[in-house]
């Protein structure tokens, strides 16, 4: 009898239950716990960093090009629209010494 080579298992045209596109859309976002708060981190990577932004953990200027992250209230009293829009840039040293 001649050899299948044929692959046995899951069809190509099945969707991968593994993957999960929002999360790779969403740049990883993750929560951390700082100082006792709860708080959303989305890494933004060289190519994704467009535009300036200042960051408060050393009040220096986060230039276009640079990698860094945006962090922001997971569990806000004011809703998640308010903390979003509060969100703020971060160089990734000064978030992890912060």
């Amino acid at each position: 009898m001649p050899r299948s080579n044929h692959p046995r298992g899951r069809r190509r045209d099945e969707p991968d239950d593994d993957f999960d596109v929002a999360r790779v859309l969403a740049g990883w976002r993750r929560t951390e716990t700082k100082r006792g708060v709860l708080w959303n981190v989305q890494p933004v990577s060289a190519v994704q960093a467009t535009k300036e932004y200042v960051c408060p953990g050393c009040g220096l200027t986060i230039v276009p090009g640079t990698a860094h992250l945006v962090a922001w209230r997971a569990e806000g009293v004011r809703g998640e629209a308010v903390e979003l829009a509060d969100r703020r840039h971060w160089h990734n040293h000064c978030w992890k010494i912060g």
